[in-house]
């Protein structure tokens, strides 16, 4: 058996056993909340690795693959530590890393005012208590960027406010490259802007094998997608999958 699966499944049963233990809870009583400050971000196929501080020590997380950047803020409640754990795909043995189902933006609460997500979350078979494992997505920072489009491509502005014309029709968009996330879920992540925007929003969020780097100004060619759902809180209005370089 596979460390990885060994792990996965060690996981899932502690995870398992968590939520079922907090459905039994009082309601107002509060779960563990640790507040973490990333400080470095290891991306394998399986898992992202955060590096975090925590109060005036640092340690080691495994969670599901998630978008994550040195800087921020998480919150967690408890995890299946494994001691001298050893990672064939890193060739790397760490002193002890604690496993998660998963990190919040927000603390952590025994009781939620209930939302129209809580409803989704039900249907996925999920209670209340297991909301805070539940992906947020960080909003984008706009850049002071300007780039005009070339005659054969189309701005974000464009795409955004016309994304119902365009859906299933590969295009071409010209930006500046503003985070780049690499092998999280097979792909490679890019967000692009170019300078427009439609009704506040004015990033693109991108899926390609092709590897670039934050401040490059690249052309891309791809699908466009609309309403995608990725899982782990990857859901998206309008993107562009399985772009190219050109």
């Amino acid at each position: 058996m596979k460390i990885t699966t060994l792990i996965s499944g060690l996981c899932a049963i502690f995870i398992a056993g968590t939520v079922m233990g907090q459905a039994n809870l009082p309601k107002q009583r509060p779960l563990p909340n640790h507040k973490i400050i990333v400080e470095e971000v290891i991306q394998t196929k399986n898992y992202t690795y955060l590096h975090v501080k925590e109060t005036d020590s640092l340690k080691w997380l495994a969670v599901p693959l998630m978008e994550a950047t040195k800087g921020q803020i998480y919150y967690y409640s408890e995890g299946l530590s494994m001691k001298d754990f050893e990672s064939k795909e890193l060739n790397r043995k760490f002193t002890e890393v604690l496993f998660l189902g998963g990190v919040s933006p927000e603390p952590i609460g025994a009781v939620k005012p209930k939302m129209p997500a809580d409803n989704m979350h039900k249907q996925a078979g999920q209670n209340d208590a297991a909301q805070p494992y539940v992906r947020k997505a960080t909003p984008e920072v706009r850049q002071n960027i300007k780039i005009d489009p070339p005659k054969d491509c189309i701005s974000i502005a464009t795409l955004l406010e016309k994304k119902a014309d365009y859906a299933g029709k590969t295009i071409k968009i010209k930006g500046q490259v503003t985070k780049f996330s690499p092998e999280i879920m097979d792909k490679n992540w890019i967000h692009l802007q170019d300078g427009t925007e439609n009704n506040g929003k004015f990033d693109l969020t991108i899926t390609s094998k092709n590897t670039v780097k934050t401040g490059d100004i690249v052309v891309l060619e791809g699908k466009v997608t609309l309403n995608k759902d990725f899982g782990y809180g990857y859901k998206f209005d309008v993107m562009l999958e399985d772009a190219v370089i050109k």
